[in-house]
């Protein structure tokens, strides 16, 4: 393990039994085995031990809307969001802890909620190149940009309270819905798209909600 790992798993272990604003630097860095230089040099600050890889996380999601081909934007958008959600998946219980921690402590929501309109601004930038300009399209903009992050910080909190089992195939169905209202790019009605994504789910229960969009 890692001396950044070790320092994590100190820090959530120390924040669970002293709390967040009770634990100091000196107190993982001890916990961990480490010195504070040491911590330092993998953490900016106690808050960043929180929220480690908001800024790669950001960064992979400006790269794939960069990557958007001409008539692939809601593609991209659908992958980008989705990449984000991945992560926390693949954190496990990790996850499941800062969340229970983000609202306990309120410095640490207003940073959650700081970090969420990042990727709010990142979406509605790419959606303005993507409508281009006027009034209408950039209201269309504001909308899809709001609707994408809502839509995934909804499925991610279903999953973090236990709500449900099967998370990608309930963030694929909330992006259908969302690019279905607001992912055609146009502001003058009358053009539809369909984006697919990769998923393990089976096709036949795929094809209901399918015929529901396309009605």
């Amino acid at each position: 393990m890692s001396a950044r790992e070790r320092l994590s798993q100190a820090a959530f272990e120390l924040f669970a039994e002293r709390g967040f604003d009770e634990t100091t630097v000196d107190d993982i860095a001890a916990r961990a085995g480490t010195g504070r230089t040491t911590f330092f040099r993998a953490f900016g600050s106690k808050e960043e031990v929180v929220f480690p890889d908001h800024d790669t996380l950001l960064a992979s999601v400006q790269a794939r809307l960069d990557a958007a081909a001409p008539g692939g934007e809601g593609v991209a958008v659908a992958e980008a969001a989705r990449l984000v959600l991945l992560h926390y998946l693949a954190e496990g219980e990790l996850a499941r802890t800062r969340y229970l921690l983000t609202r306990r402590v309120p410095a640490l929501r207003a940073r959650e909620i700081a970090g969420q309109r990042q990727y709010q601004r990142v979406f509605l930038a790419f959606a303005r190149q993507w409508y281009g300009e006027g009034s209408r399209a950039d209201l269309r903009a504001e909308l899809l940009a709001d609707a994408v992050v809502t839509a995934h910080n909804h499925v991610l909190r279903q999953w973090l309270r236990g709500r449900t089992e099967f998370p990608e195939a309930d963030f694929d169905d909330a992006m259908a819905d969302v690019l279905r209202i607001f992912g055609n790019g146009s502001t003058g009605g009358g053009t539809s798209q369909v984006v697919v994504l990769r998923t393990e789910r089976d096709l036949d229960d795929l094809l209901p909600g399918l015929r529901r969009l396309l009605d």
